[in-house]
């Protein structure tokens, strides 16, 4: 995926709830960013059901799609956190955490039940938020007077870049993400303004 301008994620957190014969499964669907913000999250549904049978889930990070997870959580192998990860893939999203939370209703669904039930209530979240299209970002470091806020401003909005964090004395100092196909157009425009200096991030 590494070569493509643009990737999807959902746009906000939702949830959805999916009954079989008197178990209930509630999916959890979130945008995230980082592993510790999975654990945040996965952390909160805990809290928020603590009776719960079994708190299943799965994730994907990471343009390249490489960095998932999945988690049974005490359910048979393969019946959790794999149909979970086949719903955000089927999707093709990244940057996007589910977790199914089942109250056992005194019934086994057997193997086919359990993998349904994940896939179903993983679908049904997902259906409740809107996914979005992103794009792919390089951070850039831009240094510029402060008489020249407004310009720099001005290309930052125009080329729908992303101002990560900013410094601003007489001698500015800000880290913006730009979209990877405006970065040689970005760059090149900064560069017909005096004395701005762009450099990429390191990492």
């Amino acid at each position: 995926m590494t070569d493509q301008d643009f990737y999807y994620t959902v746009a906000k957190t939702g949830m959805a709830e999916f009954k079989d014969r008197g178990s209930k499964f509630i999916g959890y669907v979130y945008p995230i960013a980082s592993t510790d913000e999975f654990r945040e999250r996965l952390n909160d549904v805990k809290k928020e059901h603590p009776k719960a049978t079994h708190h299943c889930f799965a994730y994907r990070l990471g343009l390249d799609g490489n960095t998932y997870r999945v988690s049974d959580a005490g359910e048979p192998s393969g019946t959790a956190g794999r149909p979970i990860l086949g719903q955000i893939d089927s999707k093709q999203l990244v940057n996007t955490l589910v977790v199914v939370v089942r109250y056992f209703g005194g019934t086994l669904l057997g193997v086919p039940g359990l993998i349904n039930a994940y896939k179903t209530a993983t679908a049904l979240a997902l259906q409740t938020t809107q996914l979005v299209q992103k794009p792919v970002e390089k951070e850039f470091v831009v240094q510029f007077d402060y008489t020249q806020v407004n310009e720099i401003m001005t290309l930052v909005k125009q080329y729908n870049c992303r101002v990560v964090r900013q410094e601003m004395q007489l001698f500015c100092n800000m880290t913006i993400a730009i979209p990877r196909n405006r970065i040689s157009e970005l760059s090149y425009k900064l560069q017909e303004i005096r004395d701005v200096e762009l450099s990429p991030t390191a990492g």
